[in-house]
């Protein structure tokens, strides 16, 4: 059995994969990834031993200007991304795809004739009478007086079709596939895979979607920690971490502000460089930078663990019974801060340019005994079988979907 895996989005999308596709060989698969070319996914891909396609550009120069109009310059993006994933899956029996890899994931599956399956990480994406659509635009409101979820996730697919319609239907034109009419429908498919953690990302069933809930897909890591931080935690009390991951555009004074609160506290920090460069804000003895790190490993040695709200920092430190502060910047992250907030595991921050006293106010609850108690108890429920889960999952869908031989 042959399966391709495709992403393009930021380390919270590759590393899922990288746990399935560990499962997947553990099944017989062989397996390959589509993702973007950042030396950070090779280096991730090939410690597991799992070979990467690089696909489109580089995460990490993505906000580079461009000359090209916008329709032209995402028609070009879906072409290089079809040509690659199309080659990569030639031979493949089935392709999973999650973050933006969907439109030409999708197309190259259809194209090719393969079994196709869709995963998110959170389920703010999907459609369900129990919850309302996200914002698609910034700034964006929903109209006034609409309070009906069914209505407000009509008008999402409809906001989702008129953005990205005419350029990826222009596309399938080229490469000889059908229109679509419902983006939303071809993005996520009649029956979408989620695979957040059951307790931290939960699913109520509903009969308009049909969602397959595996549990988080979570990459054992078995790397010791580095010399210096094990000294660093040895040297006194369980410090603060506090790091953004892959976002990039934060406030100046981020690094300023959650150092000055995590001392507020009389606590030391640990500060994770991530995507934005943070960095120490001055010789003090009580601070320490880190920069790529095994999460799993640390974050059971701190007392409380600062960062934007990714499903896998998210994740990372509920399992570690560490309890966290989320200042969430976009997309999902505001969800994961409202889970850990309403789980009692944390404090969820309301705005995303926080300030000293609003961390130090939000480390008070993170501190606490009684947070601390009730994440350690979360941490005892967290799930770590999804991604073995899922492994079978795919491998059944590959075979049960797979086309007939012919004479």
């Amino acid at each position: 059995m042959r399966v391709l895996l495709s992403t393009y989005g930021s380390r919270g999308d590759v590393e899922p994969l990288a746990a399935l596709a560990v499962r997947l060989r553990e099944l017989g698969a062989q397996v390959r990834v589509c993702a973007p070319p950042d030396e950070i996914f090779a280096e991730l891909l090939a410690r597991v031993g799992v070979e990467l396609v690089g696909v489109g550009r580089a995460r990490v120069v993505l906000t580079e200007p461009s000359t090209e109009p916008e329709t032209s310059q995402r028609v070009t993006e879906l072409a290089a991304q079809f040509a690659s994933v199309a080659a990569a899956a030639e031979g493949c029996d089935v392709l999973l795809a999650t973050g933006l890899a969907h439109f030409s994931s999708r197309s190259a599956a259809e194209k090719l004739g393969i079994p196709y399956v869709y995963v998110t990480f959170c389920p703010f994406l999907l459609r369900s009478p129990y919850q309302a659509p996200p914002a698609l635009l910034a700034g964006q409101s929903f109209p006034t007086g609409v309070t009906d979820n069914r209505a407000l996730w009509d008008l999402n697919s409809r906001t989702i079709t008129a953005l990205h319609g005419g350029a990826l239907n222009e596309h399938r034109s080229s490469v000889g596939l059908p229109r679509v009419d419902d983006v939303y429908e071809f993005v996520f498919t009649d029956r979408p895979w989620l695979a957040s953690d059951p307790l931290l990302g939960p699913w109520q069933e509903t009969a308009e979607l049909d969602v397959v809930h595996t549990g988080a897909w979570i990459l054992p890591d078995e790397r010791p920690l580095a010399d210096d931080l094990l000294a660093f935690l040895d040297a006194g009390t369980p410090p603060v971490f506090v790091g953004f991951g892959s976002t990039r555009d934060l406030p100046a004074d981020a690094a300023r502000v959650s150092i000055e609160a995590i001392r507020a506290h009389g606590r030391r920090a640990i500060v994770g460089r991530g995507w934005a460069e943070l960095a120490r804000i001055d010789d003090g003895d009580d601070c320490f930078a880190v920069g790529e790190v095994n999460q799993q490993a640390l974050f059971r040695r701190v007392a409380a663990v600062m960062h934007h709200g990714g499903a896998g920092t998210t994740t990372a430190a509920a399992r570690a019974g560490a309890p966290q502060v989320v200042v969430p910047q976009a997309v999902d992250q505001p969800y994961w801060a409202g889970r850990v907030a309403a789980l009692g595991i944390g404090a969820a921050h309301d705005d995303p340019t926080p300030t000293t006293g609003s961390l130090t106010a939000a480390l008070t609850t993170a501190l606490s005994p009684r947070t601390l108690a009730r994440a350690r108890a979360v941490a005892g429920r967290i799930r770590t079988d999804g991604a073995a889960e899922a492994a079978q999952l795919l491998l059944d869908t590959a075979t049960r979907q797979r086309p007939p031989l012919t004479a």
